[in-house]
């Protein structure tokens, strides 16, 4: 029996989303500690089946039957999971752990890039992939414009994920998350959103790239969380960042409003939403009056994590 526990991760901004320098996508994440995701796998001679969770069954299903030998066949069950379409990466998490599983139970000797590949994530942000194999945060390269050929969303893309450029511990930084119970965009609902608003202004791209380089690297080399803080609220006002915030209902903006007002040295979305978080050092004052604001409103869930510095464990 294989048993596999995968990160979830927090999706900070995509970078370029304009290609005129023949690059597109590119991304900043970071892996976090809590919540995770852990299923448990078994070679089996009656095909392939998953348990535990008939939301995630399809994908998990359809991730297995992407990389297992032919003829062969396995059993997955997941044994614990976090909303999907919630901004936490279930889909990259839930399809890479069960083309893991399956590379090792056959010992099929792939690397994590070539199973993402298999199982179709990456093709828009890496951070997911990288999360799932090293954790910490993260920024990576994005596609060549020319072999992606359009904007589009992870699962609407079949290139590989690209290069890291820069992956890092995350310094020990208390991490309040938001999880309302509201759907992000996802399916063709997110496909609709890239071809409205892409491609993005080219000196949107040029500010959101300055603030990464200028502004939060230095701050995760420095352990500065003012400056990170900072770096983070900017970026929800620039590039293709501003429509995800700006599409939400006005109570996840107001989430991150009441972080920012409590104390927090910044507050984001993750992906799409409706996650959102804040890093801050009186984190349990923030939870406190977003968990109040939320629930006199839309509901969910809201806790203090800290970043995850490895990958998934077998």
């Amino acid at each position: 029996m294989i048993k596999i526990t995968t990160p979830s991760r927090l999706h900070i901004t995509l970078i370029d989303l304009n290609a005129a320098l023949g690059r597109v996508d590119g991304g900043v994440g970071i892996t976090l500690g809590n919540p995770s995701m852990r299923l448990s796998a078994t070679k089996s001679n009656e095909g392939i089946f998953v348990t535990g969770n008939e939301e995630y069954a399809p994908r998990i299903k359809a991730a297995a039957q992407a990389v297992i030998p032919e003829g062969e066949g396995v059993h997955i069950t997941l044994e614990e999971s976090f909303p999907s379409h919630r901004g936490l990466g279930s889909g990259t998490q839930s399809s890479l752990s069960a083309g893991w599983a399956v590379n090792q139970l056959y010992n099929l000797q792939l690397s994590v890039r070539e199973v993402a590949a298999l199982v179709g994530r990456g093709g828009t942000s890496g951070i997911g992939v990288e999360s799932f194999e090293h954790g910490g945060f993260i920024v990576d390269g994005g596609h060549r414009f020319s072999d992606k050929g359009d904007f589009s969303p992870s699962a609407a893309s079949r290139v590989p994920p690209g290069p890291v450029l820069f992956r890092h511990d995350f310094p020990d930084w208390p991490i309040v998350v938001a999880i309302p119970e509201l759907q992000g965009a996802s399916s063709q609902k997110e496909v609709d959103i890239f071809k409205k608003y892409c491609p993005i202004p080219l000196h949107e791209v040029r500010t959101v790239s300055h603030i990464i380089l200028m502004e939060m690297l230095p701050a995760i080399i420095e352990e500065d969380p003012v400056s990170f803080g900072d770096a983070i609220n900017r970026i929800q006002k620039a590039g293709f960042k501003k429509h995800e915030v700006a599409l939400q209902k006005k109570e996840v903006r107001e989430c991150m409003d009441i972080m920012r007002e409590n104390g927090a040295y910044g507050a984001g979305m993750s992906s799409f939403g409706p996650t959102v978080f804040a890093v801050a050092e009186d984190p349990k004052n923030i939870e406190k009056a977003v968990s109040e604001y939320m629930g006199d409103t839309i509901n969910g869930s809201v806790f203090i994590t800290r970043a995850g510095n490895s990958g998934a464990q077998l």
